[in-house]
């Protein structure tokens, strides 16, 4: 997103925030309903053109949300929707990628609120291997001639009871609703959403032999330092790595001994 957009979706952040502040309000309906807005919107390509219009004013389409959500959501769901048709839009598929952002964080908002935010983040990754291992699994579960129900299907016999409810959830709506992204790119952004959650950046550790406790915290420290965040490490595994270590930070990679990255990051926090 751009522009307007990207404002637009920033503020419906900050609304979505103040909303689940309230621990009266429940995270999880309010995302299975955001994910149902979304889902409409996706099909209804001239409701969404509407809703996104800049030649409409933002109380006549909030009006028209309302009406056509009226009954179907939560007032909680009603509001924060009437919020974001009130912005302004650069395109009209925008409206749909930020409620469907929206309806993730609130999902993850009710795992942070349960303690079990760090479980999900781990289940994702853990996934998004497992995916890229297994070339039939990926052909199943992106084939765009199989339908949604045996997608979620063979998900639940994949992940139920082996993962955290929400981790499913999260899952199954990438996988069943694609909306045109492929399934890594879309694993990536639960990733970076559930890391944020927290003000946190994910870095992706390969290293050639399982590290200890006292390295993984070491790492860790030092990588905050460096990056100036708290860091949630994503850890694999990999004989083959070069150098003992591969580290992976958004689009950075630095590989090297795991000695040698700590020196390198103590003397750069040094001066």
């Amino acid at each position: 997103m751009n522009g307007a957009s990207r404002e637009a979706l920033a503020a419906a952040r900050e609304r979505l925030d103040a909303l689940t502040d309230n621990t009266s309000v429940d995270a999880t309906a309010l995302a299975d309903e955001l994910a149902a807005v979304t889902a409409l919107l996706d099909r209804e390509v001239s409701l969404r053109r509407v809703l996104t219009d800049p030649a409409q004013a933002a109380e006549a389409k909030a009006e028209l949300a309302g009406r056509v959500l009226g009954g179907q959501v939560s007032a909680e769901t009603a509001d924060l929707v009437a919020g974001v048709v009130r912005s302004r839009w650069s395109q009209s598929r925008d409206l749909v990628d930020a409620l469907e952002e929206l309806a993730n964080v609130a999902d993850l908002t009710a795992a942070q609120r349960a303690g079990k935010l760090d479980n999900v983040e781990d289940e994702l990754f853990r996934f998004g291997r497992i995916v890229t291992s297994s070339t039939e699994l990926r052909a199943a579960l992106t084939s765009r001639t199989a339908a949604g129900s045996a997608k979620g299907e063979l998900l639940r016999s994949l992940l139920g009871g082996r993962a955290e409810a929400v981790t499913e959830r999260l899952i199954t709506r990438l996988v069943t609703q694609p909306r045109g992204r492929s399934l890594e790119a879309g694993l990536e952004s639960l990733s970076k959403l559930a890391a944020d959650r927290r003000d946190r950046t994910v870095a992706i550790v390969t290293s050639a032999v399982p590290l200890s406790d006292g390295q993984k915290q070491r790492l860790a420290g030092s990588l905050a330092k460096l990056y100036g965040r708290q860091m949630h490490l994503n850890l694999d595994v990999d004989p083959e790595v070069l150098g003992g270590i591969r580290v992976q930070v958004g689009d950075e990679v630095i590989n090297g001994s795991i000695a040698d990255r700590l020196e390198d990051a103590s003397r750069r926090m040094a001066g």
